[in-house]
């Protein structure tokens, strides 16, 4: 990759969500010529250049069409909305177009948090690592089969394309990309005028919610209640099912169709779950935290949560501490 800034191309659609919109342009559009000079020339294009209505009803001025995407250096592409990703419309063939034609030239191709959808459509995803906002990660690896999501993570940078998790780790990935233009002191200073973190530790693994079973799926409800309200103890598959009225293999089974995974790897999450928990709304050490959430030692905690969630405890507790919500592991 070359190691300068250039013209980077801003790809605005209709109804674009404005925030990561205004990410690329307070980062690369803002003249921080006294960092670098020159520093970064933001273009804004569009299809049909003019005014494009974003979301909220602004209207942004987009001088450029989308052929200026193919003499950039970098091109973004910001999210696009929720109804869009949800809906599975599909993107306008002419921006699939401009951005096959600016890869093909050279250009680094960027995507900040659901903008991910617009490159895989385009086929830039294929065959590489990739990430989007942990809401969607799950759509865009069952719409595109062959792009290796990856939930946990706030960017990813494979080269030439580059992606990031979601909202604010638009942030992230643009400092990284400065980063890697001009080098981290200068990153650090742009982080430092944004009053933002200039690297953040972890991953979005550490603000996505566990995913809570279904009410009633096979008469399970009160077996998982029940395993939430003991959790600081080792509880085994046995238990359970002798609780639910069945034989272990069954519970195994049933288990699987109503939440998608095992009971041990279930109750793995609700310990990790309870644990967050504690570190957000507690002052309680980590020591009392990892036995009420059934891990035994400190150690213990210490290493299935930094694994599972990217950052370690007391990373996580002066992060989230005092934002708690309700308990994410009980059940319906």
């Amino acid at each position: 990759m070359k190691a300068v800034t250039g013209v980077v191309a801003l790809a605005v659609t209709a109804d674009m969500p404005l925030f990561e919109l205004s990410i690329a342009c307070e980062i690369f559009g803002t003249d921080r010529s006294d960092l670098a000079d020159p520093w970064y020339e933001l273009r804004l294009c569009a299809a049909d250049p003019g005014g494009t209505r974003t979301q909220n009803g602004f209207v942004l001025h987009t001088p450029h069409d989308l052929e200026m995407l193919a003499a950039a250096d970098t091109v973004v592409v910001p999210a696009v909305s929720a109804d869009a990703v949800l809906s599975g419309e599909p993107a306008d063939p002419r921006l699939l177009g401009a951005l096959r034609a600016a890869h093909a030239n050279g250009a680094r191709i960027v995507s900040l948090c659901t903008g991910a959808f617009v490159l895989a459509e385009a086929g830039l995803l294929d065959g590489r690592r990739a990430t989007t906002h942990w809401v969607y990660t799950d759509i865009l690896g069952a719409r595109h089969p062959e792009v290796r999501v990856d939930p946990a993570v706030l960017y990813v940078d494979e080269g030439d394309v580059l992606t990031s998790a979601g909202r604010s780790a638009g942030i992230d990935l643009c400092l990284h990309l400065i980063r890697a233009d001009l080098g981290a002191e200068i990153a650090n200073q742009v982080a430092r005028r944004m009053v933002v973190p200039a690297h953040r530790p972890g991953g979005q693994a550490q603000y996505i919610e566990t995913p809570v079973p279904r009410a009633g799926d096979d008469g399970l409800a009160p077996v998982l209640q029940w395993a939430v309200e003991h959790l600081d103890q080792q509880l085994t598959v046995a238990q359970m099912a002798c609780l639910a009225g069945v034989s272990p293999r069954t519970l195994v089974r049933r288990f699987h169709d109503a939440t998608g995974t095992t009971p041990l790897r279930w109750l793995h999450a609700q310990r990790l779950a309870r644990a967050r928990h504690l570190l957000e709304s507690t002052d309680l050490p980590i020591e009392r935290i990892s036995q009420l959430c059934g891990m035994g030692t400190a150690g213990n905690l210490r290493h299935h949560f930094t694994r599972s969630v990217g950052v370690t405890p007391m990373e996580y507790r002066r992060t989230f501490h005092g934002q708690s919500t309700p308990v994410l592991s009980s059940v319906p």
